[in-house]
């Protein structure tokens, strides 16, 4: 059995102003189509499966549906359609038994903020009929790093102490399942990298983890992860797999007009795709051109191309793809 099972899950946010969709998974058929939104997924909802002691993670950009998911799953709103179980519990029928077994950070810091670091802790202990003492050794390494400002105010707290203070009081009472809600938005580099090392020693306690968050790169530290977009999910599985499946050649292109370049590239028709990423330009073409094609695109004819047109100190190179790459790829062809 599987820790978390979400079946065509639906549910939106349509604006009576301009009837843009916000929300999860695909219209279904009704007989009242007038606020429909013509949208392209997989299906009639959200479906995937999470096992135990998985971390799994969330991917994609904001206003994609992170949140209104995270949401539905530990049973705060309801889905117009679809199911969701928890354990074996469903998120409609048996919410109070999915809420003593799930914790809950949501992306915006909920915390009691003129309460102490120890206040807040002792407070949801009492809230789940527990103790710090009782589950002490599940947030042990969480919470000796805040401890010594247990008696600041929570409001006073640094990003990443507010972070770890959210994540002990998320995990007092010893859920089985761990919901995130981009933990680490708006955290400095180092702590971000200290959250991921403990989500890791959850995972190894058992602790089912799902994780959102925009940052693609943190999606290789997941175990499988799901690229959402517009409320629909583009693809599931490995973050290793996804990229592994990447179909075109990708090049890195950089000039010294950048914002020109960009332009320049999206007006050829043979480049399949460009985006900026940094401090450079990725560009795909076809891994496959049509046989007999000799117009096929190469780094040395587009090179000359660029320069051709008033391009400076053009520089293209072939790269391999990341999961942002394998993202924007899958955004564009679903």
């Amino acid at each position: 059995m599987y820790t978390i099972e979400v079946k065509n899950l639906y549910k939106n946010y349509y604006s009576d102003k301009s009837g843009k969709f916000a929300g999860i998974g695909k219209k279904p058929n009704t007989e009242d189509d007038s606020n429909s939104v013509p949208l392209q997924g997989l299906g009639a909802g959200i479906s995937f499966d999470v096992n135990r002691g998985e971390i799994f993670g969330i991917i994609g950009p904001d206003g994609a549906g992170k949140t209104t998911l995270f949401r539905i799953l530990t049973t705060l709103i309801l889905a117009e359609s679809g199911t969701a179980t928890i354990d074996g519990f469903d998120v409609v029928k048996d919410y109070k038994e999915i809420r003593k077994r799930v914790g809950y950070m949501p992306g915006r810091f909920s915390l009691y903020q003129d309460l102490t670091v120890e206040e807040n802790l002792e407070f949801f202990a009492t809230v789940f009929n527990t103790t710090i003492e009782e589950n002490y050794e599940l947030i042990k390494d969480i919470y000796v790093q805040i401890e010594p400002f247990k008696k600041r105010r929570a409001g006073k707290l640094s990003g990443g102490m507010k972070q770890k203070l959210a994540l002990s009081c998320a995990l007092i009472h010893k859920p089985s399942v761990l919901f995130l809600d981009e933990p680490t938005t708006g955290v400095d580099p180092v702590s971000r990298k200290e959250f991921w090392g403990m989500l890791q020693k959850l995972r190894e306690q058992g602790i089912t983890i799902l994780v959102s968050t925009p940052y693609m790169d943190e999606a290789s530290l997941c175990d499988r992860i799901a690229l959402i977009q517009n409320g629909q999910f583009l693809k599931i599985d490995t973050p290793q797999y996804i990229v592994s499946q990447f179909a075109d050649v990708l090049w890195a292109a950089k000039s010294d007009t950048m914002h020109k370049l960009l332009e320049d590239l999206r007006k050829d028709e043979q480049v399949k795709s460009s985006f900026a990423f940094g401090d450079s330009i990725h560009i795909t073409s076809p891994l496959n051109p049509p046989e007999g094609d000799l117009n096929s695109l190469s780094i040395d004819k587009l090179t000359k191309y660029l320069t051709k047109i008033g391009h400076k100190n053009v520089e293209i190179k072939e790269i391999e793809p990341t999961i942002e790459d394998c993202f924007m790829n899958l955004s564009q062809t679903k």
